[in-house]
C-alpha cells in the first residue's frame, strides 16, 4: 500500500484547505481504516482524525468542529477539510491506514502504512 498526500501550503489565520491522500490500492479503503496525523517540530506525531471502513468517524479534540475527514473510495482518495486554521495548526500532516487499529487508535506506532506528508503553514 503506497500513500501520497497532497494540498498542503500556506494560509493565513482563519483560512480553509482540503488535503488529499491517494492509495495505490483501492481496497484500502473497504478494509483499513484511515486516518490523518500531524507533526509540528520536535513533537511526536499526533491523531487527528480518522475514519473507519464503515465511515465511522472520530476527531481529535483540538480540531472538532473546524476539520472534517472523508474519503472516496471511488477514486482511491482520503481528504481532510481544513478550516478556521490556526498558527497552531502549523504542522506536517500525514495520510495513514491500517487494517486493525480502533477507530479512536491516535497512537501513531499502531498503524502500519504511511504518506510521505505534506506540510501545512498557518500565520
Amino acid at each position: 500500500v503506497q500513500l501520497v498526500e497532497s494540498g498542503g501550503g500556506s494560509v493565513p489565520v482563519g483560512g480553509s484547505l482540503r488535503l488529499s491522500c491517494v492509495s495505490s490500492v483501492g481496497y484500502v479503503f473497504s478494509s483499513h481504516c484511515m486516518g490523518w496525523f500531524l507533526q509540528a517540530p520536535g513533537k511526536e506525531r499526533e491523531g487527528v482524525a480518522n475514519i473507519g471502513t464503515d465511515g465511522g468517524t472520530a476527531y481529535a479534540d483540538t480540531v472538532k468542529g473546524r476539520f472534517t475527514i472523508s474519503k472516496d473510495s471511488a477514486k482511491n482518495t482520503l481528504y481532510l477539510q481544513m478550516s478556521s486554521l490556526r498558527p497552531e495548526d502549523t504542522a506536517t500532516y500525514y495520510c495513514a491506514a491500517d487494517k486493525f487499529v480502533h477507530l479512536r487508535n491516535w497512537s501513531s506506532g499502531s498503524w502500519a502504512f504511511w504518506g510521505q506528508g505534506t506540510q501545512v503553514t498557518v500565520s
